[in-house]
């Protein structure tokens, strides 16, 4: 391992509607991730507060972004000396909410992303309970050299918003999720982060609900489409190790995003 290697993990769990046993969960996974070598650690989708079927309740439990969920957050990246990037259920208007991922470190919020395309697919209708995020300039962080962005679940499978990503800077993308079980879900996850991961050369990292819901399977991918770290269907820590070296190496052999003829605009 480079000695300027930056540990990057997933941490797998279920959340739930109990908003204090979500925070008490993430700050045992941080702790875990911590101990592990980790500097940054994604947690899922929803790790706020979570129903299924959505309710009237997702709207009732939001709250902003200076709320009690991201001051705890805040309070658990201090005490272990870590970024932690989790899923918030964020007020919006109308009676809808939004599908927000912050980042923080010790000092507060260093970015926070939108989820883009919502889940009205195999089924489900996410946009009667959730409002879109507005197209931007997406918002990038720092980790030990590393620039990391963020992507919510669904977004995974429109390679644009990797593309945007990896315009931006991106050495890693953290992706948070609630990848719904079903006939070949698992195979559709596993595949679109190694894709997300090989198309743009970066680091990916998917950090999932597991099952019932969820599939599980949160890994972190290189820039070459291997798995180097990864969780079952467990509540669990996974620790990948990223460095800029391996992307530069890679994309010295691999220059496909110089390559490339098209660039991505928004409709």
């Amino acid at each position: 391992m480079r000695a300027d290697a930056v540990g990057v993990a997933v941490a797998q769990f279920a959340p739930t509607a109990d908003k204090a046993d979500n925070l008490r969960v993430i700050d045992e996974l941080a702790a875990a991730a911590s101990a592990r070598g980790a500097a940054v650690v994604a947690f899922p989708e929803y790790a706020s507060y979570f129903v299924d079927p959505f309710d009237a309740s997702l709207a009732e439990n939001a709250e902003s972004l200076d709320g009690p969920f991201v001051t705890e957050l805040t309070a658990i990246a201090a005490r272990h000396g870590l970024v932690v990037t989790a899923g918030l259920v964020e007020r919006g208007e109308a009676g809808r909410v939004r599908n927000a991922v912050v980042a923080v470190d010790a000092g507060g919020i260093l970015a926070v992303s939108h989820k883009l395309h919502l889940y009205d697919a195999f089924g489900q209708r996410e946009s009667d309970w959730v409002e879109p995020g507005a197209i931007g300039a997406p918002e990038t962080f720092e980790v030990r050299g590393l620039t990391v962005a963020l992507m919510t679940c669904y977004d995974l499978r429109f390679p644009e918003v990797a593309r945007v990503l990896a315009d931006a800077g991106a050495h890693v993308v953290l992706v948070a999720a609630e990848w719904v079980r079903g006939p070949l879900k698992e195979h559709h996850w596993r595949t679109l982060l190694h894709a997300r991961a090989i198309e743009n050369t970066l680091y990916v990292a998917g950090a999932d609900h597991p099952p019932p819901l969820g599939v599980g399977a949160s890994v972190v991918v290189d820039p070459q489409g291997v798995e180097i770290a990864g969780v079952g269907t467990a509540s669990d820590v996974a620790v990948g190790f990223a460095d800029v070296g391996t992307i530069e190496r890679i994309r010295r052999v691999n220059p496909a995003l110089a390559l490339r003829r098209f660039d991505v605009a928004p409709r």
